[in-house]
């Protein structure tokens, strides 16, 4: 990836409205980074369009990595992982009753829950807290 210029960061960060495209943890109450990422890796022929660019926390970032799919746990087949410009988040996701756990409803929605660790204790904790002071879900 070429340097993205920080008018382009601040873009693909209000397109996101400051929440990682993934877990949705809100960058303002995250203690991790936050970058710009490529949904279809540069390793893939992904292209640094803004179209193919991600606001992520550093730990789904890191989880990703250069992946585009990954294994549906109730299926064991091959799925494609969320792509936030291409897939409705609802399609493929819900949360649980008290707000701190997503729920796969879809096998890309579960194949991406498990591939980027979407569940993380730390994140289910600060989903939790901000929910019962009316913060979470963020939109």
């Amino acid at each position: 990836m070429g340097k993205i210029s920080k008018k382009t960061k601040l873009l693909i960060a209000d397109r996101a409205q400051h929440c990682c495209e993934y877990c949705l943890s809100q960058a303002k109450f995250s203690p991790d980074y936050f970058s710009i990422e490529h949904i279809i890796p540069s390793i893939k022929q992904g292209s640094d369009q803004i179209s193919n660019l991600a606001y992520a926390c550093l730990a789904c970032n890191n989880h990703k990595f250069t992946a585009t799919d990954s294994l549906d746990p109730l299926t064991g087949l091959e799925a494609q992982l969320y792509h936030p410009r291409q897939d409705e988040w609802n399609l493929h996701f819900r949360w649980n009753e008290n707000l701190s756990i997503l729920v796969g409803i879809s096998p890309t929605g579960r194949a991406t829950i498990e591939r980027l660790c979407l569940n993380r204790e730390a994140v289910v904790n600060l989903r939790s807290l901000l929910a019962a002071v009316g913060k979470h879900p963020p939109f």
